[in-house]
């Protein structure tokens, strides 16, 4: 096996574990993260996010598959399902692709339906989360989210 699919299935490992000090571990100093829910975060701000959703998901699952590496490059499928802060049940399908220098994580891109997150998080009036610009309005409440658990410190 390759040591860019040693890291990621690493990753996900932790994810499953929801071990954020383990996932922060596999990432660089200056990984760059990218997902439809809060846009693009870096470094310390990347992994503060998977702390804020490790400790957030009380209920939840991750499940990886498909992880490959190899070349500086791995990618994987997961999906998760947990309980979102509105009190409904997700299920999220998603595409990773990571690349790694050294062992760790220099990029991570998450790819998911936007519109199919929110209509499970939101319910009926989530389907406006297929509207153009939905996931940037998201992506700035996530943020300001993020901003509040990073101020409140461990």
């Amino acid at each position: 096996m390759s040591a860019e699919a040693v890291t990621t299935m690493r990753f996900y490992e932790c994810f499953a574990d929801r071990d954020a000090d383990g996932m922060a571990a596999c990432y660089a100093a200056d990984v760059t993260f990218h997902d439809p829910a809060f846009g693009v975060l870096h470094g310390d701000r990347a992994k503060a996010m998977w702390h804020m959703l490790c400790r957030a998901g009380k209920d939840l699952r991750v499940v990886a598959s498909g992880i490959e590496g190899g070349n500086g490059a791995g990618r994987a499928h997961w999906e998760a399902d947990y309980t979102f802060s509105t009190g409904r049940l997700i299920h999220n399908v998603v595409e990773a692709r990571f690349d790694l220098v050294d062992g760790l994580i220099t990029r991570h891109e998450d790819t998911f339906s936007f519109g199919s997150w929110a209509a499970q998080a939101f319910g009926p009036i989530g389907f406006m989360g297929r509207l153009p610009g939905a996931a940037t309005a998201f992506q700035v409440l996530s943020n300001r989210q993020l901003d509040a658990y990073i101020a409140k410190g461990p």
